[in-house]
């Protein structure tokens, strides 16, 4: 057994216990605050302060943990990875074939448009094409194994069936419009420019150490950039969180506007939901007559698009291709809204 093998050892052991360490953080996020906010303050999250200040703790909390341990995970994983080596793996796949397999990782991935934002980040840092992890960031809150349970049991089988195959679609096919532009350039540096890419530069083969380095580097280099966006983005999602005007919705977006689609799609643009919260606002909107491409279009403004979004993504794209994205993936959701009303 060499010296170095040995050496690496309580390295390697602090590497597990650390990993056990935030799976069980993450794992009991959502247990602790609802049991600090009900059992031990004896608050009713059904109120809108209480449950705007539940949803603020638990989504930092998660967000923070995700931001920490994907990005970490990732740096450790890029320099095993040669970014010619991940390059030449996609490029020996069809394009349509890498953005299907990005649209499915999305889908498996049950995350809610601000959570996505670590993987991204992690995605266009290995060198993977920016179109092909777009369209992971558009299907990993649209489509997941969370809101299918529920649309199933709420809007039917076939309803479920046909939203998630227009979600996959919308984000392959913005995948392939916005793969024909140079959108690289729009990219903030710092993205491009971490110790962990830096240690892939210089081609010599890293030791544990040198990976452990590179990668807890460029953890605190985009955690420091990004933390205080988490708060700002998260915090203005918990004021507006449960606040749903239904009455609203069902007065301008009824079945009787000509409009309803874009007043839903816009209307859900400001608010910040995950699946699990979004849809018994949809249910309660369907049963008050609004038409299923409506709600739906209202969901998915909801779930894949959010003011918070927007806030975290400035720190890591330019305004021309953060304007770009929300643009092409609102238009995207209007049109299958208006589909869906064309044939329900």
């Amino acid at each position: 057994m060499t010296t170095t093998t040995t050496s690496q050892r309580p390295l390697a052991l602090r590497l597990a216990l650390g990993a056990l360490t935030w799976a069980g953080l993450y794992a009991l996020n959502e247990m602790l605050w609802d049991a600090l906010f009900v059992s031990w303050l004896g608050l009713d999250l059904t109120d809108r302060w209480a449950g705007a200040a539940h949803f603020f703790l638990y989504d930092v909390t998660k967000i923070l943990l995700l931001l920490a341990g994907m990005i970490f995970a990732i740096g450790m994983l890029r320099t095993t990875l040669r970014p010619e080596r991940v390059r030449a793996f996609l490029e020996d796949k069809p394009l349509a074939v890498a953005l299907l397999l990005a649209a499915l990782l999305g889908a498996v991935t049950p995350f809610c448009s601000c959570s996505s934002i670590p993987l991204f980040i992690g995605f266009v840092g290995a060198g993977i094409p920016l179109a092909v992890t777009l369209t992971f960031l558009i299907a990993s809150p649209l489509v997941n194994e969370v809101a299918v349970v529920l649309l199933a049991d709420t809007f039917g089988l076939a309803n479920t069936i046909a939203y998630v195959a227009a979600g996959l679609t919308a984000a392959v096919t913005i995948g392939a419009i916005l793969s024909r532009f140079r959108l690289d350039r729009w990219v903030e540096p710092f993205v491009f420019q971490t110790a962990v890419g830096r240690l892939q530069a210089s081609g010599e083969k890293p030791t544990l150490r040198d990976r452990v380095d590179a990668a807890k580097e460029e953890t605190a280099d985009i955690f420091g950039r990004v933390w205080k966006w988490v708060l700002l983005g998260v915090g203005i999602g918990a004021v507006i969180h449960g606040w749903v005007p239904t009455e609203f919705f069902a007065r301008y977006a009824g079945p009787g506007n000509p409009f309803a689609v874009i007043v839903a799609t816009l209307a859900g643009i400001p608010l910040y939901a995950n699946a699990a919260g979004v849809i018994p606002i949809a249910e309660a909107l369907w049963t008050k007559g609004m038409a299923l491409g409506t709600v739906m279009s209202f969901m998915m403004a909801t779930v894949a698009l959010s003011l918070p979004e927007a806030i975290l993504l400035k720190q890591v794209l330019k305004p021309r291709l953060l304007a770009i994205f929300f643009g092409s993936v609102a238009a995207a959701i209007v049109l299958i809204g208006l589909t869906f009303n064309a044939f329900a």
